[in-house]
């Protein structure tokens, strides 16, 4: 079969219009619509790309012909050719901005709800602030080399990375480090992959060995980890065989001490990347919640207790609900830790019908919920059917959070009173948001 002939690459030049959901510029040639990353509204660019779809194509920046003001000079040496960070060009104020537009755009376009108020955002320290992460790791053969980070900007190649501004320092100015121990085992190449899981007192790294490591492999690790002060896990296949090499039984704890609570975890559970906006995201939730000590609270992907163990300390009783066995297990065992006891956390698959559950038939006042990107949409039908006055959505995509807003307040009587971004992800386009629904 022969292959169909590529069309040549075309360049332009094209003031941007604007910018897209995902941060990259938006520019017509001849009325379609070219995406261009790097790109800022209402710079003259030029670019090239090559036709492919009929609605749009992804073009590529070659010059800067007329700035935007508010372009900046990338703090990364790697921005451009890493895929890790899409909006570091920008300065932080626009980049929260445009946040704020993709969400309120959303709720317009999508939801078909307007009228509520916006919150100011929650943003910190845009450097060092990822704690959790996977990183690729990549043998190339023909630099006989040892590469660590993330994959190149459009490309499914690992970038070729020093270091990195947004990670955690522990594991940002590690990775030639990580790349230099690695390369000193006899299994150099078959190490695929590392997981960066940041706790407050030590750091651990989850490396994932394609192979069983030798003894001498596993000393050369232990050694490192030592010099290094840091916890390394092998994991041979599943998240299922995560197991410590070094210590022996480290434990990944962090602190919310606004609630005098402290949550343990293993280094693969699901925790919030940023550590800083974590506990002001928690400050924010309870404070739309408006909780008080007769609240009996629904919360929905309750996860290992982040928001549950916090609403705890002020409610009547929380019930939690989490797909995930794993993480009600260390959530009932955080709240034994912290003499938590007005807690019932079920595990139920929130994806899925749950019409059987008992904890469906509870009589609730508030109810939160924080799911995956996917939303809550299998879940409006139960809720529909439940008098929950106050109801607290918090969100990491925007456009489901809408969807979901849509059917809350146009077919469920609800309103939707206040909204607003929480910037989780620094210098990505990626847009963490929360919203208040009131029962009219």
């Amino acid at each position: 079969m022969r292959r169909r002939k590529q069309k040549p690459l075309q360049e332009h030049e094209a003031v941007v219009e604007s910018l897209s959901h995902d941060g990259k510029g938006i520019c017509r040639v001849d009325g379609k619509v070219i995406f261009v990353s790097g790109a800022l509204a209402g710079e003259r660019i030029r670019f090239s790309f090559r036709p492919h779809k009929k609605s749009h194509d992804e073009g590529l920046l070659i010059e800067v012909l007329e700035a935007s003001e508010d372009r900046i000079e990338p703090k990364c040496q790697h921005y451009g050719v890493c895929g890790g960070c899409s909006f570091m060009h920008l300065n932080s104020e626009k980049q929260i901005e445009e946040k704020q537009k993709v969400l309120i755009d959303g709720l317009k376009h999508i939801g078909k709800v307007e009228g509520y108020e916006i919150l100011p955002p929650l943003t910190t320290d845009p450097w060092g602030y990822r704690r959790k992460a996977r990183l690729g790791v990549k043998f190339v053969y023909k630099k006989e080399k040892v590469l660590v980070g993330f994959r190149e900007r459009g490309a499914p190649y690992l970038a070729e990375l020093n270091q990195c501004e947004v990670l955690h320092p522990d594991a940002g100015m590690r990775l030639t480090s990580f790349a230099s121990v690695i390369h000193s085992l006899s299994c150099y190449d078959k190490i695929a992959q590392i997981e960066v899981a940041i706790a407050d007192d030590i750091s651990a790294f989850v490396f994932r060995n394609l192979v069983e490591l030798t003894d001498d492999d596993k000393e050369k690790l232990i050694r490192y980890a030592k010099e290094e002060a840091i916890a390394i896990y092998l994991q041979p296949k599943g998240p299922d065989t995560v197991t410590p090499l070094y210590p022996e039984n480290p434990r990944l704890q962090y602190t919310l001490s606004d609630y005098d609570v402290t949550l343990d975890f293993q280094p693969t559970d699901f925790t919030q990347v940023n550590q800083d906006i974590n506990p002001k995201m928690i400050r924010l939730a309870l404070k739309l919640l408006d909780l008080n000590e007769n609240d009996r609270v629904l919360e929905l992907f309750c996860g290992l207790g982040n928001f549950t163990l916090p609403m705890a300390r002020t409610a009547k009783h929380i019930t939690g609900v989490e797909g995930d066995a794993e993480l009600i297990a260390r959530a009932n065992k955080n709240a034994e830790q912290n003499n938590i006891s007005n807690t019932d956390l079920h595990v139920a698959n929130l994806m899925e019908d749950v019409s059987a559950c008992s904890w469906l038939k509870g009589d609730y006042d508030k109810l939160l919920l924080d799911p995956p990107r996917s939303g809550a949409k299998e879940m409006m039908p139960y809720l529909a059917k439940m008098n929950i006055k106050h109801i607290v959505y918090v969100s990491c995509n925007p456009s489901t959070l809408a969807r979901d807003a849509g059917t809350l307040v146009n077919e469920m009587g609800y309103t939707l009173v206040k909204a607003g971004i929480m910037d989780m992800f620094p210098h990505t386009a990626h847009v963490e948001s929360i919203a208040l629904f009131v029962k009219k």
